[in-house]
């Protein structure tokens, strides 16, 4: 690998700019506080952007090589065989014919940040070189961009449309977008969290935020926290991905916001009439018309370490990618085909000053998906039902399959950010999501009304039990403290109204008769307050026998009752073990017990160990509290669930935090200079 850092001292960019590869070339400090939370501060813009790059890579290099390899669609090549349908798809939606086309028409100031954080990996990867896989450099500022075109439409699910549409089996209309784990081999849908209270809804004045955003604890979509300030105005603290330079979610000193994922229909899926004669002519309008097509190679790796090359058709119709299958020819049109400037609106956000300069940013409209829950420093309060809506003929049943030989169906307009739903300083004085409906995000006379909106978006209806909880919580509570604020986050129960509810009242019209055993089970859930505290004996049964129920339609419920019921005297030695004794967080030497479980504000998403207990896997992750005081005075605090040093066991911070995570407790956010003195444990520019 000598070679690699060699070649990298000096390489001409596929723009054809010299990027000079040397870290003392950068005006950067990288230091980390007593958490090893990197506090990266620079001259430039492009300067912070480069320590960011470094920190990140120091703690997560193998996640920041997955990111790049994902983006130029060869995954496979790292991942072998359970990359190739990635990587088909980065192919299939011509992710880098769009990059290639707009990365130059992209604003310079943004190329200048996405290059500088590129040549960090690029500079990283050059002093480790035994880190780094065959391919991998030089890294530049177009994979970044490929890689938020191709990430984008996935947190709206569609990339499992594709999946859907090339499998045998008919189209689900079910929700694709969900995340999913497993709890006792059960798929579970992830979701986020977002609340924010204004001062007139506050005990003491000040306005509050919670961002908490529920992702998979590793992995390319695992958050990292950091805080980053320019002498160029870039100030923010907040959550980044891998391969992103960008603030997610988090604030500035000004403002905040919270992520949730949500589930408009963004995605249509046409049916193409295709010339018997000639299977890559399709009817448009009444006329035949040829498919773009062309084949593309997929370099997979083998078990053994070899490769094999997998050849695959990729078509385009006029209205978007094209899937052929058993059930016939399909052309998929979503929203973000194609769009390059994600990071633009990204940059933008990060830098906002106050409520109009984000809501401009907001105005671009180019990202694909989305809600945001907002909070301020003036105290400001909203929600945005954010994404890119397509404006859709009316009269046209959108839900299902869409004909395909009429050119008038191919929408080309979205709709203005002033017309989609939003909610800005209601006179409640707050505004939440936990991937729910956007007619509630608030109190119910503040509420967005259906009949206000077309119904050519698509707008999800449904509810979650943490909205529930949200509205019996937050919701219930007019003078709201720290104290209860930091509680309601931490909420453990499962809502009257909720499904898991609904599922216990079927458990228990079973008639009973002389089965002790589902008397037993039936006197637990009837004690049961709903709460998923690490102490409750009746948490484990009814949480998992619910879950079974709801992937398991159509089983008998007290076959799958008796199965549960089964797993957990054969794994515990009894149907009632507490809930701590079956959901833990687990990361190196740290076991502990941790309270939450699916779908509750405190978030806990597990799978099966060798042991039978459930390791955490997803779920709360970053979590941060944001405050500013009557006065607007910012403070802030966080937790992560394990800790900066994503890959190194014998780092301190492998999992020093997991404690204080599972113990629903915060450690203080430095972001001012003034909070960091005092907390730096180590101070450095990259390469030292």
């Amino acid at each position: 690998m000598r070679g690699a850092a060699v070649a990298l001292a000096i390489w001409i960019g596929l723009d054809g700019v010299a990027a000079h590869a040397a870290p003392a070339d950068w005006d950067v400090r990288i230091r980390r506080d007593e958490w090893g939370v990197p506090h990266i501060k620079g001259e430039t813009d492009a300067d912070v952007a480069y320590g960011l790059a470094w920190a990140h890579s120091e703690d997560d290099f193998a996640t920041m090589q997955e990111a790049v390899f994902t983006a130029r669609g060869r995954l496979a090549e790292l991942k072998g065989s359970e990359g190739l349908e990635s990587d088909y798809l980065v192919h299939l939606q011509d992710v880098w014919g769009a990059v290639n086309k707009g990365y130059a028409g992209l604003p310079a100031s943004l190329r200048r940040v996405m290059e500088a954080y590129a040549a960090g990996l690029n500079d990283y990867a050059a002093r480790h070189p035994d880190k780094v896989a065959p391919g991998l450099l030089p890294v530049t500022g177009r994979d970044l961009v490929a890689g938020t075109t191709y990430r984008g439409p996935t947190f709206y699910g569609a990339d499992a449309v594709f999946r859907q549409t090339m499998r045998p089996s008919p189209r689900t209309e079910s929700r694709p977008d969900a995340a999913k784990t497993a709890s006792l081999d059960l798929p579970i849908e992830i979701g986020s969290n977002g609340v924010a209270v204004a001062p007139s809804r506050s005990a003491d004045g000040a306005t509050r935020l919670l961002v908490n955003s529920h992702q998979p604890f590793t992995g390319p979509l695992a958050w990292y926290e950091a805080v980053l300030e320019s002498n160029e105005g870039w100030h923010v603290a907040g959550g980044f991905f891998p391969g992103s330079p960008f603030m997610l979610h988090g604030h500035n000193a000004h403002l905040g916001w919270a992520s949730t994922v949500n589930n408009p229909d963004l995605t249509d899926v046409y049916q193409l009439t295709v010339n018997p004669a000639d299977r890559d002519q399709y009817r448009l309008d009444g006329r035949w018309r040829r498919l773009e097509s062309r084949w593309v190679e997929i370099r997979v790796k083998r078990p053994d370490g070899t490769f094999e090359t997998v050849r695959r058709e990729v078509s385009r119709s006029a209205h978007g990618p094209v899937v052929r299958s058993d059930r016939g020819v399909f052309a998929i049109r979503f929203s973000g085909l194609g769009e390059v400037r994600q990071n633009a609106q990204y940059f933008a956000m990060n830098k906002a000053r106050n409520l109009a300069e984000w809501k401009a940013a907001m105005a671009m409209g180019v990202l694909p998906s989305i809600n945001y829950v907002y909070a301020d420093a003036k105290g400001n309060v909203g929600y945005v039902h954010n994404a890119r809506y397509p404006v859709r003929k009316a009269g046209i049943d959108w839900s299902g399959t869409v004909p395909g030989d009429r050119s008038d169906l191919i929408w080309t307009a979205q709709l203005p950010f002033s017309k989609i739903p939003q909610v800005w300083n209601p006179q409640s004085g707050w505004t939440f999501n936990a991937n729910n409906t956007p007619f509630h995000a608030t109190d119910p006379a503040d509420d967005l009304k259906p009949e206000a909106f077309p119904a050519t978006l698509g707008l999800q209806t449904n509810m979650t039990n943490r909205a529930w909880r949200a509205l019996e919580t937050y919701g219930a509570d007019t003078s709201i403290t720290e104290a209860e604020f930091d509680a309601y986050k931490y909420d453990l129960a499962y809502s009257e109204k909720s499904d898991l509810a609904k599922g216990l009242a079927l458990l228990l019209a079973i008639p009973a008769g002389d089965d002790a055993e589902l008397a037993a089970a039936q006197a637990l859930f009837r004690g049961w307050d709903r709460r998923t505290n690490v102490d409750s004996r009746a948490a484990a049964l009814g949480v998992l026998t619910v879950l079974r129920l709801q992937q398991s339609p159509g089983q008998p419920p007290l076959e799958v009752l008796k199965a549960v019921m089964a797993e957990l005297k054969a794994k515990f030695g009894r149907i009632d073990p507490t809930w701590g004794e079956v959901n833990r967080i687990r990361r190196g030497k740290v076991d502990v017990a941790v309270d939450g479980g699916p779908d509750i504000f405190r978030a806990i998403y597990g799978r099966p160990d060798p042991d039978g207990r459930l390791r955490a896997v997803a779920g709360d992750t970053l979590v941060m509290f944001v405050t500013w005081d009557r006065d607007g005075t910012l403070s802030s605090r966080s937790v992560h669930q394990f800790g900066t040093a994503t890959l190194d066991e014998t780092s301190p911070h492998y999992a020093d935090q997991t404690p204080v995570f599972a113990a629903m407790k915060t450690k203080p956010v430095k972001f001012t200079e003034a909070d960091l003195a005092g907390h730096i444990r180590r101070d450095y520019r990259p390469g030292e």
